[in-house]
């Protein structure tokens, strides 16, 4: 039996849309400009709201008992919100950007796996946000707390005080809403490579003690070095783990007809061993 007659019927065969490597490139060409005017249009966006976004930044600095932000450099202030700008810009344009990565990938997939394309950019936009929302609600007024804990005076009674300048605030906050954003995208990322078949829930199930180990040495490499916000970036990671073995468990790629006849004569003795 071919391959074409193993197809699962009412299944849409991929193999059919086949393209040129010509046809792939100019597809490709199409999709990233359309996300370079997306995200050109987010920063656009951010820029004219600059100020309410550094305001909203930097209320868990506030809230940690944070003063004030200062720039040494004349045009250090304009530079910090041009890189805010242009973060925010990729975070505006990410819905726009995550929908042409599906749409380039969407012709090689059966229509079960296409049907899934509204909802795997609403769960990554989601993911990606909440993610950030709970690095900034939670984990930043703790890691801000314990790192202006080593202001006040010396025993000589000179005074510590923090000079927090902006661009390097925004440098540590654009690496911990990154950490705790793409921290929630775990789950999406196991399906993709569900849907691949290159990954299943049995395989997750038995790497899940070395991921444990490191989830924490992302934490601790990537928050401030005191437990507990190196605690309240690995716990989640690990509990999203948990989840991204359920997605596995329920999106991986079932073998066709073909491929589970191939499985099953590999289990079958060798005839020359079964004459013995």
């Amino acid at each position: 039996m071919s391959d074409r007659d193993s197809k699962v019927p009412g299944q849409e065969d991929p193999d059919r849309h086949q393209m040129t490597i010509w046809e792939h490139l100019d597809e490709l060409r199409s999709r990233i400009v359309k996300m370079l005017i997306a995200f050109l249009l987010g920063a656009i966006l951010a820029w004219t709201y600059k100020e309410e976004l550094l305001t909203l930044l930097t209320e868990p600095f506030l809230k940690a008992g944070g003063k004030d932000l200062g720039f040494m450099a004349p045009a250090a202030a304009f530079m910090a919100y041009v890189r805010l700008s242009v973060i925010a810009g990729v975070v505006f344009a990410l819905p726009i950007m995550l929908w042409q990565i599906w749409a380039f990938v969407a012709p090689g997939l059966y229509s079960r796996e296409k049907r899934l394309a509204i909802p795997f950019v609403v769960s990554s936009c989601g993911l990606f946000a909440a993610g950030g929302y709970f690095g900034w609600k939670v984990a930043f007024p703790v890691a801000f707390k314990f790192l202006l804990s080593f202001e006040g005076p010396l025993k000589n009674k000179i005074e510590v005080k923090a000079n927090v300048m902006v661009p390097e605030y925004l440098e540590f906050v654009q690496n911990m809403l990154l950490a705790f954003g793409l921290m929630a995208e775990l789950p999406v990322l196991v399906f993709f490579l569900s849907v691949a078949g290159l990954v299943n829930h049995k395989h997750l199930i038995k790497f899940f003690r070395y991921f444990i180990v490191i989830a924490f040495v992302i934490a601790a490499v990537v928050t401030p070095p005191d437990p507990l916000s190196q605690l309240l970036l690995a716990v989640p990671l690990v509990l999203l783990y948990g989840v991204s073995i359920g997605v596995a468990f329920v999106f991986a790629r079932k073998p066709n007809a073909a491929e589970a006849g191939r499985g099953e004569d590999d289990k079958r003795e060798p005839p020359s061993k079964a004459a013995e």
